[in-house]
């Protein structure tokens, strides 16, 4: 059964760091992009980041660009986003997602392009 399961995930302070963790099972992650979505209440989901299969595409929101990280640990199968300098704005569910299309070129932010979801963890930056 594939499943993704994010953590890291927490209360910080305004300019504090969290580093979130896309963990799989049932497949290896090796092969596919993976993607980081948010979702704030009353707001859609958007796009944050994103790396491809091989780790040699990555893609950021404007947002977070400069701030947040994202990198692949295939002996781990995971993905991690490492975030940097938060905001308040920043605060939301964090969600990651892969479109098991194996080895497909690229990545993008778009989620409709993702087929298999985490149940999310929750973000959240005090000012």
């Amino acid at each position: 059964q594939v499943q993704l399961v994010e953590s890291g995930g927490g209360l910080v302070q305004r300019g504090g760091s969290l580093r979130l963790s896309c963990a799989a099972s049932g497949f290896t992650l090796d092969y596919y992009a993976i993607g980081w979505f948010r979702q704030a209440p009353g707001k859609e989901r958007e796009g944050v980041s994103c790396i491809s299969s091989s780790a040699d595409t990555t893609w950021y929101a404007g947002s977070v660009k400069g701030r947040f990280t994202i990198s692949r640990d295939n002996a781990k199968n995971t993905v991690t986003l490492q975030m940097n300098s938060l905001k308040p704005e920043d605060t939301a569910v964090y969600y990651c997602a892969t479109d098991l299309l194996k080895e497909k070129p690229g990545c993008g932010l778009g989620s409709f392009e993702y087929d298999y979801w985490g149940q999310g963890t929750q973000v959240t930056v005090s000012s």
